[in-house]
């Protein structure tokens, strides 16, 4: 997400409203789906090897702002502050999606088991996992800068994150939606990195690339992107009710189960939050590197997570239903999480100051 406001830098009047303007998302979507059903009947037709066209671009505008923030040459500097990079990429790669699994798992197979029936119990589960699997991206500048973070290290953390991101996503994604008895075809998950990943990662290296080269860094940021992130907006917006008139006859025959989703998500949130944080106060870790370091792990990257599901199990899938609930509980589980981070810098060494 973009993170425009009135100073430049804190989080947006969007984003701070985000869970708002989803809602308001599932109502108008549920209501197109249940009045107009052409509308979905009509873009139903525009798919290609299960993948939504119409989705499938307004994803690719969702992401690439985001990809185009990233500046990979900062990746040359991971090494000479390697304790926070350490405990986000265990966090993210080695804890977090197995976590996410296990929870989805305890909840929707067990605690939840008489509300929720054995498939759509499995199809939240491979949600749940599409969301585990995919650390922040974008939204992670916001909260290091909420909390004061290194905004370069945080570079450094993001872009590493990315090249990982390309090749252990799909790997990981298959191993725990065959744990959950759903077998994707490997050449579904290839298509689905290469779409949502590879494609607006390259488009976002070369167009930073070539625009700095010609108009200079300053303007690509404080021009440039803000201009690009627009169509983030436009593009999330218009997705979820595109989501949802299709989800229309399952929300409205199991509203609850809303709620239901959430809890085990809201879980997962504070059990990484509270992993990645402790691990950084017991390593002595700066807070300024501390909090990003466990924020990127605890945020998702879910427009990814929306994207792919959608790709690999249908718009009106129970999978999809869970990444958008993803959205909805984030920004305030997120600005919440903020508080705690701020409230307790004294826990971690005073920065070091040069001589």
């Amino acid at each position: 997400m973009t993170n425009e406001s009135t100073d430049g830098k804190g989080i947006g009047f969007f984003e701070r409203y985000l869970t708002v303007w989803v809602a308001l998302c599932i109502i108008v979507g549920v209501a197109v789906g249940q009045w107009i059903p052409a509308v979905p009947e009509t873009l139903s037709q525009f798919e290609y090897y299960n993948v939504s066209i119409p989705v499938a671009i307004l994803i690719w505008l969702m992401i690439y702002p985001m990809m185009a923030q990233i500046d990979f040459t900062s990746i040359v500097n991971a090494g000479k502050k390697p304790k926070g990079l350490v405990v986000t990429l265990v966090v993210n790669w080695l804890i977090k999606p197995f976590t996410m699994f296990f929870f989805a798992w305890l909840f929707f197979k067990v605690i939840f088991a008489p509300f929720i029936s054995g498939n759509l119990a499995t199809e939240y589960i491979a949600g749940a996992v599409l969301l585990g699997a995919a650390p922040c991206t974008a939204m992670v500048f916001v909260w290091s800068y909420l909390t004061r973070g290194d905004a370069s290290y945080t570079l450094i953390q993001v872009s590493v994150n990315n090249i990982i991101l390309i090749f252990a996503y799909g790997p990981i994604v298959m191993l725990l939606l065959r744990i959950n008895n759903v077998v994707v075809p490997y050449e579904t998950v290839l298509l689905s990195v290469v779409l949502f990943i590879i494609v607006p990662l390259v488009a976002g290296y070369v167009s930073r690339v070539v625009l700095i080269k010609k108009k200079g860094i300053e303007w690509f940021e404080q021009v440039y992107l803000k201009k690009a992130g627009k169509f983030t907006i436009v593009g999330l917006l218009l997705t979820l009710v595109i989501i949802f008139s299709f989800q229309g006859e399952v929300i409205l025959n199991n509203p609850f189960h809303i709620g239901l989703i959430a809890i085990p998500l809201i879980i997962q949130t504070f059990v990484i939050f509270i992993i990645a944080y402790y691990w950084a106060k017991k390593w002595r870790l700066e807070h300024k590197i501390a909090a990003p370091a466990s924020m990127i792990g605890t945020s998702n990257f879910f427009e990814l997570a929306v994207a792919v599901s959608i790709a690999l199990f249908g718009l009106n899938s129970g999978a999809t239903l869970v990444t958008v609930v993803g959205v909805l509980v984030e920004v305030p589980l997120m600005l919440y999480l903020v508080k705690i981070a701020n409230n307790t810098r004294h826990w971690f060494p005073e920065p070091k100051v040069a001589k």
